[in-house]
């Protein structure tokens, strides 16, 4: 539920009255403000409306209040639903008693104060909103959960793909020469071929394990920082892809930033290329990285075809794992992912907020360390 979204308060009484006194006194909220004049029409707003509170009288026709509270807290729906009990008459304490025992967060005597009663629904209509917010948090946690989970399986049978055609074929390929090199009556020309083929197939086999481990994490990401990393990435996905990548970086003596930083940046980066080349039948592909005194900008631009709108609305549904983890990368950060189509092409934008460190005062600067 969005913050600027209404909810709803019902309003229990069998005098028009009263709910047009209640109505004037709770109109300041801004809230969608519902009638009832009686018991029955209360339960069909309530099996029909979600309710942040409920006003109800207790001296009703048919159905009074506390009966009415008796069945609506019977409902599993409405067990939590806060009930505020009004009334002129049954104000003892053992009628507050009785209120309080059907499931009535409060109770409050006529006249009514109209600040007093005011400030006490506006705080169940709050209350009821945070719990709404909370409840669409997990269940875009769980969403982002199961994503997380199929992205995880996917990239074990990519990487056990890669590790069974590639460096799988490869090692039986050298093992199959060195079982023949222990063949008897074999010339000598015959063996140097066969253990130089063999070396050079654990070699192509080394290179599959430093390429796979670089895509896992790049050390360099570790040893040389983000720009060097971002730029040897680039350089093998152009030799791979043929794509033509450029590197735009400002300030030039980019600083090195904490790791968790420099890893999201460099996922960021590295996902959408990988969408770039899969997806976009492009030719070329921008990537820019900014930074500024509270904020790093990344950016990642191509000449290809464009994302459907679906995608740059993020509609949940819609979206791939790929930029729902861009995503959630990003907001883990307290940053933002940005989504736009360009003429042609695609626009990827992370805005990333960064610490700024506080100035040393005087008497810090002449402290001694």
């Amino acid at each position: 539920m969005g913050v600027q979204e209404k909810v709803n308060i019902l309003m229990v009484d069998d005098q028009l009255g009263k709910l047009l006194s209640y109505e004037a006194i709770l109109g300041d909220l801004g809230e969608n403000l519902i009638r009832a004049h009686s018991g029955r029409e209360a339960l069909d707003h309530l099996l029909k409306t979600d309710v942040a509170v409920v006003l109800l009288d207790v001296s009703m026709p048919e159905l009074d209040g506390f009966d009415l509270a008796d069945m609506i807290r019977q409902h599993p729906r409405f067990q939590r639903t806060p009930i505020i009990f009004i009334s002129a008459v049954l104000l003892s304490d053992m009628d507050r008693l009785k209120g309080y025992e059907r499931g009535a967060v409060d109770y409050i005597s006529v006249p009514v104060v109209p600040q007093v009663l005011r400030a006490k629904v506006s705080v169940f209509v709050d209350l009821h909103r945070k719990t709404r917010q909370l409840e669409a948090l997990n269940q875009e946690l769980r969403r982002l959960s199961s994503s997380l989970i199929a992205a995880q399986d996917q990239e074990r049978r990519r990487i056990a793909r890669d590790l069974h055609d590639g460096l799988g074929q490869e090692l039986s390929g050298a093992k199959m020469m060195v079982d023949c090199l222990q063949m008897q009556n074999q010339p000598a020309e015959w063996k140097e071929k066969a253990a130089a083929e063999a070396s050079a197939l654990i070699d192509q086999a080394i290179q599959q394990v430093r390429s796979l481990s670089h895509l896992l994490h790049p050390p360099m990401l570790d040893e040389v920082g983000l720009t060097s990393s971002l730029q040897w990435y680039l350089d093998g996905l152009t030799k791979r892809s043929g794509l033509e990548t450029s590197l735009r970086v400002e300030p030039e003596d980019f600083p090195r930033m904490g790791p968790e930083l420099e890893t999201t940046i460099f996922r960021v980066v590295q996902e959408a290329l990988t969408n770039v080349f899969r997806h976009a039948e492009a030719r070329k592909v921008c990537i820019g990285l900014t930074l500024s005194e509270n904020q790093i900008v990344v950016t990642v631009s191509d000449d290809g075809k464009g994302l459907p709108g679906s995608v740059t609305d993020f509609e949940a549904n819609k979206l791939g794992v790929g930029i729902a983890g861009m995503r959630q990368r990003v907001k883990e950060l307290g940053g933002e992912l940005r989504l736009r189509n360009n003429n042609p092409g695609a626009f990827v934008e992370a805005i990333i907020p960064i610490k700024v460190a506080e100035p040393r005062s005087a008497e810090q600067q002449l402290a001694p360390s």
